[in-house]
């Protein structure tokens, strides 16, 4: 049996056996479709690109200014904490690594994502300092591809690799808050 057929055949079983044979297929990686950090870099250049096409503003620049540099603060500080969090428990920030810890300390107390959460903020920051809405129209697809590209396959990795306790986690903490 080929590795691509597994790979479909895999998706009729329940899911603890399609994350055993995923596990069984793959090396131990969430096998995210992208880099995230790539994805949001991504879309937030294509909606550069439809600012330079049609240019438009947000709201005044007296506004958009203090509200990007709110969120972007907010995002930084989430992002820096959420990772700190994950190097002190000892496991890897990057999800093309293999998971080491179960993390549920920290900003993982309010949120299974975090650094997803963080870095949605910086998005918006970025995009009110800028004063352009066209990062916000692109945000919605990003989104749509972060919950299913990247953030369901987490979780059946994490789910094949912790088990009981992921699913512990996963009913006392929100997918995003």
């Amino acid at each position: 049996m080929t590795t691509r057929y597994r790979q479909r055949a895999s998706f009729s079983r329940p899911p603890e056996r399609r994350a055993a044979a995923a596990s069984a297929i793959s090396p131990d990686i969430p096998g995210v479709v992208l880099f995230p950090p790539l994805l949001y870099a991504i879309a937030f250049v294509v909606g550069l690109l439809a600012e330079w096409a049609e240019p438009a503003t947000i709201v005044t620049p007296s506004i958009a200014l203090p509200t990007g540099l709110v969120l972007l603060a907010l995002g930084g500080l989430l992002a820096a904490w959420g990772r700190r969090t994950m190097l002190r428990a000892g496991t890897n920030v990057n999800p093309a690594s293999p998971a080491k810890a179960l993390v549920v300390s920290g900003p993982f107390v309010f949120s299974r994502n975090p650094l997803y959460v963080a870095r949605t903020l910086l998005y918006l920051g970025l995009a009110f300092a800028m004063n352009t809405p066209w990062p916000l129209v692109t945000l919605l697809p990003l989104l749509g591809i972060m919950h299913y590209g990247v953030i369901r396959r987490e979780e059946r990795y994490l789910d094949a690799k912790f088990g009981t306790a992921y699913r512990q986690y996963q009913q006392r903490v929100g997918r995003w808050l």
